[in-house]
């Protein structure tokens, strides 16, 4: 059934799930952005059918939010009296818990659904010139539920979200999706920051392959948004990378003390970790 999707931030992400809605259905779609001009060619280029304002949001049979964390809780509230009855908002961002501690409550009281999502994809480089329509074709959408939702609205989010190309339509809770993100994912990029202050990565042209690529290349982020993820992330991330460290002093002892045996048992553990969960 096509509805009318309103997509509010057109960096990457948003800008992507435009795209791909225009790619891969009949749905309207009414693009909010805070840097007008960016609206403005998204309209040109056929991406949204409107730059959205305070009166068309009332439209939307779904709003995405596509912002930072904060920014996109705020717009909610700022705009709470000029959505649709009934509309469903989702988001997504890279967090979970603060949206719905901020989110969930708002919308039930003025008779809104909220499903929290997270689309597991992305690229290094941002904003709307950077955003295609194949971006989520194969990926993992998390979807989070809350006491603003129902299983039919749930749903109809998953249906929505399958119709772009989402292989897979992940159910989770705030809990377990910070957590797990704050692993597979934040201390991923703690980890790349950290490596390249290496006073040798003045030094690194000529002797670098794969390896460093593949651990660098998260390095080149978004500084602004990562930050924010961080710190509202901060109770399950922080114990990530105090794991981390710990494992880390384990590595520097075996060597510094030309423990060969324990080394090895070190880097084949690791090895039979990789293999069992690869």
């Amino acid at each position: 059934m096509k509805k009318t999707v309103a997509i509010i931030g057109l960096g990457l992400i948003g800008g992507s799930f435009a795209k791909a809605f225009r790619k891969y259905t009949d749905h309207k779609i009414i693009g909010f952005n805070r840097t007008k001009s960016t609206a403005e060619k998204a309209l040109e280029e056929g991406v949204i059918d409107a730059i959205g304002t305070p009166e068309n949001l009332r439209e939307a049979d779904v709003v995405l939010l596509s912002m930072y964390p904060k920014v996109s809780c705020d717009f909610v509230e700022e705009h709470i009296d000029a959505f649709k009855p009934g509309c469903i908002i989702t988001d997504d961002c890279g967090i979970k818990t603060y949206l719905v501690e901020r989110l969930t409550t708002l919308c039930k009281e003025h008779g809104l659904y909220y499903v929290g999502g997270h689309p597991m994809a992305g690229r290094e480089v941002s904003g709307f010139r950077a955003s295609f329509a194949d971006l989520y074709k194969g990926a993992s959408m998390l979807l989070v539920p809350t006491d603003a939702s129902t299983p039919e609205i749930v749903q109809e989010v998953k249906s929505l979200f399958s119709e772009i190309g989402f292989s897979q339509l992940v159910i989770t809770t705030p809990e377990h999706h910070d957590r797990m993100i704050a692993y597979t994912s934040q201390l991923c990029h703690v980890i790349s920051s950290a490596y390249i202050k290496s006073p040798s990565e003045l030094e690194h042209k000529g002797y670098s392959g794969g390896s460093y690529r593949d651990l660098t290349r998260v390095a080149y982020l978004n500084e602004t948004m990562w930050t924010e993820l961080f710190i509202e992330n901060r109770r399950a991330l922080v114990p990530e990378i105090d794991e981390v460290i710990k494992h880390l002093q384990e590595y520097r002892d075996v060597i510094a003390n030309e423990d060969a045996e324990a080394l090895f048992q070190l880097l084949h553990d690791g090895k039979k970790r990789k293999e069992q969960f690869g």
